[in-house]
Order: C-alpha cells, then sequence, then structure tokens
C-alpha cells in the first residue's frame, strides 16, 4: 500500500481561485473510493491518496485530467510517492507515529 501527495495546478483560469476544479477533483477521487479502490484526504495544499500503487497512477491521471475536460490548456501536477513495502500503513497510522513521540 502506498500513500501518495497530489497537487494539481490548473494554468490559465480565468479568476485566481481553483476551487471549482479542487472540487470537480474531489469528485473524482469519490468515485474511486467508493469502489473500495482508494481512500483520500483533501487538506488545504494538497490531497492525500492511499492504495496499491498501479491504481494510484490511474487515479493521478484522472485527477490531472480534470482541468483538461474543463477547458484549459495547461496543467501542472506535482506528486509524492511513500511507497513501504516492510509493512501496511494507513495515512492516521503515520500521524499518530509521529504524535506519539511529541508526548514525550
Amino acid at each position: 500500500m502506498a500513500i501518495v501527495d497530489v497537487t494539481v495546478i490548473p494554468v490559465g483560469t480565468e479568476t485566481p481561485s481553483v476551487s471549482i476544479y479542487v472540487a470537480a477533483i474531489q469528485n473524482v477521487l469519490k468515485g474511486y473510493e467508493d469502489k473500495g479502490l482508494i481512500r483520500f484526504q483533501l487538506t488545504p495544499m494538497n490531497t492525500i491518496i492511499e492504495g496499491e500503487l498501479p491504481v494510484l497512477f490511474e487515479v493521478i491521471q484522472a485527477m490531472h485530467e480534470v482541468p483538461f475536460e474543463a477547458g484549459l490548456q495547461r496543467v501542472c501536477t506535482n506528486i509524492r510517492i511513500d511507497d513501504r513495502r516492510d509493512k501496511v500503513r494507513k495515512m492516521e497510522e503515520k500521524l499518530e507515529s509521529v504524535e506519539k513521540h511529541l508526548n514525550n
């Protein structure tokens, strides 16, 4: 299981706001989540997704396509992958691990 940090950056929008694109991307992610393929979490700066790596690459491509489908001609997407193979870890468990050290 991998955890991926994805930021899709629409370029050439009519206004500085990109929330309409973020919302459309979240709807795409909800579809994958409803099928049990991923879990995801929206943050103020990005979206965190967890699942099997081949599925995550498919999801990232679907996310990347959203602004193009809305008529934009340029999109930049940043991706960070945490692919740990010695154990299965969920997003929450990574946070709990750090918080455990904060309480010492």
